[in-house]
């Protein structure tokens, strides 16, 4: 799909088809998160792809506005090494993720992570060292619905020069 295309069509979406996604089309949407640009070439990230039922349902149950991913066939849990830069380098990996999910027709959602109160205890359900900081469950599948919500026009938020 025109990147183009996909930067302006892409929705967060939070009903899934159960349908399965296929082993090389996870591995590729990872792969676009793992080449984000990233401060100082760091590369803080980790990647975490849940697709057994329960433990998707153990990480919905934690959340506050995550429940959706227990449905979803697939979630990915990108998480970041406390670096001075993290929550940047692990958001770009999160866009790059959500945006290789459009291109391959997949909907997805982005579950916040950071600041949560739940973080910690999604760290651990993931089995990953406690240090790790969690950027985002990110909820992946074939949509069952996509949501058109309105979007800001260009003309109320682009300033040239000055605000």
């Amino acid at each position: 799909m025109d990147a183009m295309r996909v930067l302006t069509t892409r929705r967060s979406v939070r009903k899934y088809k159960p349908d399965p996604i296929p082993r090389e089309v996870l591995e590729q949407i990872v792969d676009a998160g793992r080449l984000a640009p990233t401060a100082r070439n760091i590369q803080p990230w980790e990647f975490v792809v849940v697709t057994e039922a329960a433990r998707r349902k153990r990480l919905a149950d934690l959340t506050e506005y995550g429940k959706f991913i227990a449905d979803a066939p697939a979630c990915i849990v990108v998480l970041c090494r406390d670096t001075k830069y993290f929550l940047e380098d692990g958001s770009a990996a999160t866009t790059n993720i959500l945006n290789a999910a459009a291109a391959h027709g997949l909907g997805s959602c982005w579950v916040a992570g950071d600041k949560k109160p739940y973080a910690a205890d999604i760290v651990a359900a993931c089995g990953a060292p406690p240090e790790m900081k969690l950027i985002a469950l990110i909820a992946l599948g074939y949509a069952a619905e996509i949501p058109s919500p309105s979007k800001r026009p260009l003309n109320e938020v682009l300033h040239w020069e000055r605000f």
